[in-house]
């Protein structure tokens, strides 16, 4: 079973956030949501109320098979300023292991860390002059190499989908959106 990570912050771009974790969990992943605010519970953008699984300080030191960021803003900026999980994510990175972000996230979070460096992304399409190389910022979804990035509401549940693909393969990626009915 694939352990992933789903950090949410206050702002955070909610449809993004339940999409991500809604379609994952769906796919068979282990999904932990951890809060960088203060509290479990965050309010999104849009002011609905998320409540977290843990406080991404108890996730310093696991190992996740994938962190995906959603994106949103103030809360790309929250993700962006939160010292666990910038050290956490450029430990996964170095390691190889899968991440992504969408919206706000691949400009304002990855990009601002270095870890979009000779990696192609795309992000909410304002944002895209922040991007290290932005030739394929048009494109909905982006996946290279163990980076995968999008751009923004509209494009969450393809962005899901290709996380899907990636841990588990295009079949189950199929299984999880046949009934979802976007296949």
């Amino acid at each position: 079973m694939a352990k992933v990570l789903v950090p949410i912050a206050d702002g955070i771009e909610e449809l993004e956030s339940v999409t991500i974790i809604d379609v994952l969990r769906r796919a068979g992943a282990q999904v932990t949501v951890a809060s960088v605010s203060a509290a479990l519970q965050v309010t999104g953008s849009r002011k609905t109320k998320l409540v977290a699984d843990a406080m991404i300080q108890d996730c310093a030191g696991m190992t996740f098979d994938a962190i995906i960021l959603p994106g949103g803003m103030p809360g790309a900026e929250h993700l962006r300023d939160s010292t666990p999980l910038i050290e956490l994510l450029k430990q996964h990175v170095q390691a190889g292991r899968l991440y992504g972000a969408i919206c706000a996230s691949p400009a304002v979070v990855l990009a601002r860390h270095g870890l979009l460096k000779d990696r192609k992304a795309t992000c909410y399409p304002s944002m895209e002059t922040q991007l290290p190389d932005a030739s394929a910022a048009a494109k909905r979804v982006v996946v290279d190499h163990h980076c995968i990035t999008s751009q923004g509401p509209g494009t969450a549940i393809d962005f899901a989908l290709t996380v899907v693909e990636a841990l588990f393969g295009a079949e189950r990626r199929r299984q999880v959106a046949e009934p979802m009915l976007v296949v």
